[in-house]
């Protein structure tokens, strides 16, 4: 990721109310904007724009830290109004993106957090995370802690061509197994599953096999959707790495979701694997259904 800078800024507020009843989630927090993992599909590359940059290069080399973040939220948790319900971590960008390094600032919000004793969950592909396993112990003492870590595939072809600047999905799972092992609940999110990519029954089966031999605690799935803005950086990725599938997502995302028809099918083969490694289900352990369509509303950063 030659030449990706990192730029400071102020935030004003840090929690983000989703107002859908039916929501996982009802608050979210983003300590960065941006994110040097660089996943051609992710969602979250429209954000970006409000700022009047693009979603491509400049969100995957123009990473802003909102260096106030912790102080913010303490602001904000000290707050009558505040009810201490579950804040869900990294839903625009990685928390624990490689700016973190530097930064610190999911570190000193997880203190925070700790301080509150308020529930959390991160959702990465950082192994990062390790560092912090003294604070999510202690925070675990006191309220609800999942670590959710993002892993579509453990082909090294697919990871190295959709996800450039993350870790490999190998070393994911043993940061997984490294926080499991110390008492810390976390699992993985097999998203997103990626047609004619990742959607295969073989290699469903070997994430969730590799879940299960990594000490998964459960395991959930999500089917790709490209909202505008990432569809314009995902399509000639595909076009220039598996030009055979064009084709095919030219019918499948004429909207931004695959049609039911077909994240049904896939999301059963999840549902096989998932019953053959005996891992959890992840909407079943920490998570109510999400109706389809309002992922969208976490974006907000």
């Amino acid at each position: 990721m030659a030449g990706a800078q990192v730029q400071e800024i102020q935030c004003k507020t840090l929690l983000n109310r989703i107002d859908v009843p039916t929501f996982p989630f009802r608050w979210t927090l983003n300590p960065y904007r941006g994110c040097r993992h660089a996943c051609s599909y992710c969602y979250a590359r429209p954000t970006h724009e409000y700022w009047g940059l693009d979603a491509g290069r400049d969100f995957e080399q123009r990473v802003f830290a909102k260096v106030n973040a912790p102080q913010v939220l303490r602001h904000e948790l000290r707050k009558p109004s505040w009810r201490g319900e579950s804040i869900a971590i990294g839903t625009a960008s990685d928390p624990y993106e490689p700016a973190e390094t530097e930064y610190r600032l999911t570190r000193q919000i997880l203190q925070v957090l700790r301080d509150f004793q308020n529930p959390a969950s991160i959702t990465t592909k950082g192994v990062l995370v390790r560092r912090d396993v003294d604070i999510l112990s202690e925070l675990s003492e006191t309220a609800e802690v999942h670590v959710n870590f993002s892993v579509g595939s453990i082909d090294e072809g697919v990871w190295k061509l959709t996800e450039p600047g993350a870790p490999n999905p190998m070393a994911r799972l043993e940061a997984m197994q490294f926080l499991v092992e110390n008492g810390i609940s976390a699992g993985v999110m097999m998203a997103p599953l990626l047609p004619g990519i990742s959607d295969s029954e073989e290699n469903i089966e070997a994430v969730a096999r590799a879940a299960q031999a990594h000490q998964a605690q459960y395991l959930g799935a999500n089917v790709l959707f490209l909202k505008p803005g990432s569809k314009e950086w995902f399509m000639p990725m595909l076009r220039e790495t598996y030009p055979h599938l064009e084709q095919g997502y030219a019918k499948l995302y004429r909207k931004t979701y695959a049609p039911e028809e077909y994240t049904k099918g896939i999301l059963s083969a999840v549902d096989r694997a998932r019953r053959t490694w005996g891992l959890a289900d992840k909407r079943k352990t920490i998570e109510p259904k999400v109706p389809r369509g309002q992922m969208e509303l976490a974006f907000t950063a």
